[in-house]
């Protein structure tokens, strides 16, 4: 079974195109790309609706991470030799999201890499 994500593209140009037509230019960075991540997503619905830091914090506790946008954010604690404190601080997340993260992602690596030993 295929899972079908929604066209997040459509779904906000037609929203800057009709409500926010001013906020166009702040956003086509961002929509003039091929795939949304999730933290594309999250960076747009901020720009065109200015949502403040308190409502931010609310909405923290539903967001939801495919594994390549989780990849791809361990990937950049690596990059930049970042403490799991420090990412968890850049990209709004919990310590206990960041260390349960690795303890999955990186059991499943080192699973992979003795099969290839064998």
């Amino acid at each position: 079974m295929k899972f079908f994500q929604p066209d997040y593209k459509l779904i906000y140009t037609d929203i800057i195109n009709k409500k926010y037509p001013h906020k166009i230019e702040n956003c086509k960075a961002l929509l003039s790309r091929k795939h949304l991540s999730v933290k594309n997503i999250l960076k747009l619905n901020q720009i065109i609706f200015d949502t403040s830091i308190s409502s931010e914090q609310l909405n923290q506790r539903f967001k939801a991470y495919k594994k390549s946008d989780i990849i791809k954010i361990l990937g950049y604690q690596k990059e930049n030799k970042l403490n799991n404190y420090q990412l968890a601080n850049h990209f709004n997340l919990s310590r206990n999201t960041v260390a349960k993260w690795k303890k999955i992602f990186l059991v499943k690596n080192e699973s992979r890499f003795q099969n290839l030993k064998k």
